[in-house]
């Protein structure tokens, strides 16, 4: 199953990737949120392969209108056709095809198709994450001042911390600290459960802890299918980076 689902990723990346930088139709859905006529092709697509490939599952897409028949599903396919739309538009290299199967709300394959950076990552449950057929492996990290975030800027309270490159697609962030080149990434907003389902699962499998904002374990397939933040980190820093959090991650979700 997990090879058939990445084959199909593998085909709506080299969709994405046909008319990368070139001209197309984009527009934004609401102020701030754009999006293209790739999001639209290659989320058709994918539905009609994935659903071919496993009827009995549900369906979650950023681009799909959402329904609640969903609910009734044990198992359910958690799709971002391009996340970073973003970067995608700009002609730069931080995207992916996002596409997760999770059952019984919790995510069982992963992958995610970054042809742009010629990246493939894979990950099933209890089998371990890969990229590119390497194993991942997050870091040992145990000092919080110093770790290393994918961030454009950081507030006062967090200077203690290390910037690195930071891809606009959260799915690559965070699938960063399975490949031990970031050791922490948090986002202390209400989010989308098709943006991180793969990744979470990626990054869990290499050995990172994966919760909310709060420290809380994410559940997917929800009737409002978001959780409040993300924090992915190394397992050594992930108590003191909920610690850090904590007063933040409360007033958002007063």
């Amino acid at each position: 199953m997990a090879d058939a689902v990445a084959s199909i990723a593998a085909e709506a990346g080299a969709m994405a990737l046909d008319r990368f930088d070139t001209d197309f139709q984009r527009w934004e859905k609401t102020p701030g949120s754009p999006v293209c006529e790739l999001d639209i092709a290659i989320d058709r697509m994918l539905k009609a392969r994935l659903s071919t490939l496993l009827p009995e599952a549900g369906w979650l897409s950023e681009e799909t209108a959402d329904n609640a028949d969903r609910l009734a599903h044990d198992l359910l396919w958690v799709v971002d056709p391009i996340d970073g739309t973003r970067d995608y538009i700009r002609a730069r290299p931080g995207w992916c095809v996002s596409v997760a199967l999770v059952d019984r709300g919790k995510p069982v394959i992963g992958i995610l198709e970054a042809p742009s950076r010629d990246e493939r990552w894979h990950a099933v449950a209890g089998q371990g994450a890969t990229r590119n057929g390497i194993p991942l492996k997050a870091g040992d990290r145990t000092d919080f001042p110093g770790s290393r975030t994918p961030v454009d800027a950081l507030p006062k309270a967090d200077r203690d911390l290390v910037m690195v490159h930071k891809p606009n697609s959260i799915a690559l962030r965070i699938a960063m600290v399975a490949a031990d080149e970031a050791d922490l990434v948090a986002t202390l907003r209400w989010g989308n459960e098709w943006d991180i389902a793969a990744a979470i699962l990626v990054a869990s499998e290499a050995g990172a802890v994966v919760t909310d904002a709060l420290g809380v374990p994410l559940v997917f397939n929800k009737p409002r299918p978001q959780a409040f933040g993300v924090l992915t980190s190394v397992p050594g820093i992930h108590a003191a980076a909920v610690a850090r959090l904590a007063d933040r991650a409360r007033v958002g979700t007063d």
